[in-house]
């Protein structure tokens, strides 16, 4: 029952992620405290680490994208005073380069700890989805459009490892999770705003 209910509100969060509604990040922190404990029965245990992250990072967002707007609002800007105008920057080369380093340091520190230290049957797998995870939502907070690349990519990866595992309406989540990753990439570009690249 509680993975039904993690199914909606995860649904429920990528809908408002795609209008870039602050009130994903309320749904983002609950969808994440199930998960904790789905992911902690299932033994997977880094997808249960990515989550407690997320609960943590969904205050850092709220906050972030507040701040964002605020900020907006003492800059002229066409259309500026629409509450549901999408912003977003572009990443840098400089940050897709310490992105990647960062992503490759996450995912070989996850994987050893789970090949050694835990019973996680996906351990590699596992650490993959977490690592870009990681990084792909600190990438939303900032509001850089390229962080639905990196949920696509995580996305086609978890399908199968919830499917070898058993979690069907969780690969049915990442299965529409992809779909709407690919919507909310074009809604972003079609529809959003570009700010300054140089704030990041």
């Amino acid at each position: 029952l509680l993975e039904y209910f993690g199914v909606l509100t995860g649904i429920l969060y990528l809908l408002l992620e795609i209008k870039q509604h602050r009130a994903m990040w309320i749904i983002g922190f609950l969808t994440s405290l199930f998960y904790i404990f789905i992911f902690f029965n299932a033994k997977i245990y880094a997808d249960m680490g990515l989550n407690i992250y997320y609960v943590c990072i969904s205050i850092y967002g709220f906050w972030q994208w507040k701040e964002n707007r605020d900020k907006l609002k003492e800059t002229p800007q066409p259309n500026n005073s629409r509450k549901d105008m999408i912003l977003y920057s572009h990443i840098t080369p400089l940050l897709f380069i310490k992105v990647c380093f960062s992503i490759a340091c996450i995912f070989l520190i996850l994987s050893y700890i789970l090949h050694h230290f835990t019973d996680s049957p996906i351990p590699v797998g596992d650490a993959f989805t977490t690592a870009v995870g990681i990084v792909a939502t600190w990438m939303l907070a900032k509001q850089i459009i390229e962080h639905w690349f990196f949920w696509i990519i995580v996305n086609v990866v978890s399908i199968y490892l919830y499917y070898i595992r058993g979690l069907y309406p969780t690969m049915f989540l990442y299965i529409c999770y992809g779909v709407l990753a690919i919507v909310g990439l074009y809604t972003w570009k079609k529809k959003g705003f570009k700010t300054d690249d140089t704030t990041l």
